[in-house]
């Protein structure tokens, strides 16, 4: 790969105030007295393989007795909602949350992420986001980044519920793993999301931290170069934190955000990347924790329960959906849905060309209700048998929303 700098002045190295770094659970970390106190001598002493066949869907006897006495939470939780005890929710989500807008998570096998990463021929999975191996290889991780890279992807039901958290008035913060950028794309505003794991948004030099234009970089990247620092001369990549890197300052709010909250809700997520992972058992012991997952994980396959906790395990989207009926919020979440994701539909009328797919059929994504809705009347107006390009939905796309947002 050719090398390619920055047209930015040269800047001096930036050192963060305070250190923290992303890691896997597997390695050693100090025990949080909260977390003994709130969670309990369970998961954290468990083997990692024990984790994953608990994962895979096979039913273990502790899985089974915590589905049993969380039934019921879903309900219960609805109800403190609808009575008002809850106007402070703390929302931590992972990938799980965006595999309905066709992104794959990251460790389900077979169809995860790490599960396809051969043809990067890198020694172990998690190697392509080590900061080490990037110093020593960055092509493995840039030729990866081709298609994490925003803006193929739209955000789904899940991630307008938790705007309409916001929107509701009860939303104290979002913190999510997940770098698709699709949580701002829906409109939760900046100051109401924390992205523990960074984003593509951002660019530096991986060694001094001296900034680069994102977009220079992205250029570079999708373009097979390699975008090096003005600085140093060593290589930049995307404000994405790598495992070994510091976590950014904005994390840093839990300290304040996790003691305020009056009700936790756990989405997507294997819960097994530190520090983050804790961050579920530092919530008060009184405030209620609810996990809507596929599978129990973390605090939430010890079995009994802690008091207060509840999960609704089974397809996110379809769960999110049931919550939101019982909070009467269906109705409203949908139409936030069309407001955002179809102000483009009279360009759609307007600028039909004579072949093509639409972006999600090409995606193989599953279409949202309100985008059904356009492509039946899309289909009613356009009898003549034209269909829109791919390319021009996506454009499109993004041009909406960021007059939307």
């Amino acid at each position: 790969m050719n090398r390619s700098k920055s047209s930015w002045d040269k800047k001096g190295p930036q050192s963060p105030v305070t250190r923290m770094t992303r890691r896997s659970s597997s390695q050693t970390r100090p025990t949080d007295p909260a977390e003994t106190q709130d969670a309990g001598p369970g998961p954290c002493a468990k083997q990692q393989s024990n984790r994953e066949v608990s994962r895979c869907g096979r039913s273990s006897p502790s899985t089974s007795a915590a589905r049993a006495s969380s039934l019921g939470g879903l309900a219960s939780v609805a109800r403190l909602v609808k009575l008002g005890r809850c106007k402070n929710v703390v929302v931590v989500a992972g990938a799980g949350i965006s595999t309905a807008s066709g992104i794959p998570d990251f460790r389900t096998p077979g169809t995860g992420l790490y599960a396809n990463l051969e043809k990067y021929n890198i020694p172990y999975p998690e190697a392509i986001f080590n900061i080490d191996y990037f110093s020593n290889d960055p092509q493995p991780f840039f030729s990866l980044a081709k298609a994490l890279y925003p803006g193929s992807h739209r955000p789904n039901y899940i991630h307008y519920f938790v705007r309409m958290l916001h929107n509701k008035g009860l939303l104290l913060r979002m913190y999510t793993q997940n770098i698709d950028g699709l949580e701002k794309l829906c409109g939760i505003p900046d100051d109401k999301l924390v992205e523990a794991h960074g984003s593509f948004a951002t660019a530096a030099c991986h060694l001094c931290y001296t900034p680069y234009p994102a977009d220079e970089a992205k250029h570079a990247i999708m373009n097979d170069n390699v975008p090096i620092c003005t600085f140093c001369a060593a290589t930049v990549k995307p404000d994405v934190v790598f495992f070994g890197e510091d976590l950014p300052q904005k994390y840093f709010l839990h300290t304040k955000d996790f003691p305020k909250a009056d009700l936790l809700m756990i989405m997507g997520t294997s819960l097994q990347i530190e520090p983050f992972a804790s961050l579920v058992n530092t919530v008060r012991s009184t405030v209620p924790r609810l996990l809507l997952n596929r599978h129990a994980v973390g605090p939430f396959e010890k079995v009994p329960l802690r008091r207060g906790d509840h999960m609704e395990l089974g397809d996110l989207e379809d769960t999110v959906r049931r919550f939101t009926t019982m909070l009467g919020w269906n109705e409203e979440i949908e139409q936030l849905m069309r407001t955002q994701e179809t102000p483009i539909i009279p360009t759609f009328i307007g600028s039909l060309s004579g072949s093509g797919q639409t972006s999600s059929q090409s995606r193989g994504a599953p279409e949202p209700p309100c985008a059904m809705e356009t492509s039946k009347s899309r289909q009613a107006i356009n009898s003549g048998g034209e269909e829109e390009t791919d390319s021009e939905t996506d454009s499109k796309s993004s041009a909406s929303s960021c007059q939307s947002n």
